[in-house]
């Protein structure tokens, strides 16, 4: 599915498996694309709705940590210079007034952990100055990184 160009939909899926393509937009929260949430979707190579092919998994925010740790510098520098060559792929957004629109394509690189905090989720995030972890909302589209078990 490519993602820069799926359909949109402001449907939450109320199931761990939306049945289609689109890219779900939301404007209430807790801004999930999930309705209610469920803690447990990337967890392992055995979680629901694990994003990765048979054997892999999204890594946790510790071991993007240890990753990050190892980068010659704690920017994009660093990461595209890394051994995993990390992109600053951008993301999308998940408001219905932002229509699912890219953003920071070129600028920033925002890797999805499998780490819940609260109601949302903790991601990898890189520009040119710096390279630390956030916790936005789970309805945002950005990149996935898989790692083997």
């Amino acid at each position: 599915i490519d993602h820069t160009t799926s359909g949109i939909t402001d449907e939450l899926s109320s199931s761990d498996a939306p049945g289609h393509g689109d890219f779900i937009l939301t404007s209430s929260s807790p801004n999930d694309w999930r309705s209610p949430q469920n803690d447990n979707l990337w967890q392992g190579v055995n979680g629901i709705n694990n994003p990765c092919p048979a054997g892999f998994r999204v890594p946790t925010e510790a071991e993007w940590t240890a990753e990050r740790d190892t980068w010659s510098s704690v920017s994009y520098e660093g990461a595209i210079n890394s051994v995993l060559k990390l992109p600053c792929a951008g993301g999308r957004h998940y408001a219905v007034s932002n229509n699912g629109q890219l953003f920071l394509v070129g600028t920033n690189g925002n890797y999805w952990t499998s780490t819940v905090s609260g109601t949302k989720a903790s991601r990898l995030n890189f520009d040119q100055t710096h390279a630390e972890f956030y916790a936005p909302n789970r309805a945002y589209g950005y990149s996935i990184r898989c790692i083997k078990d």
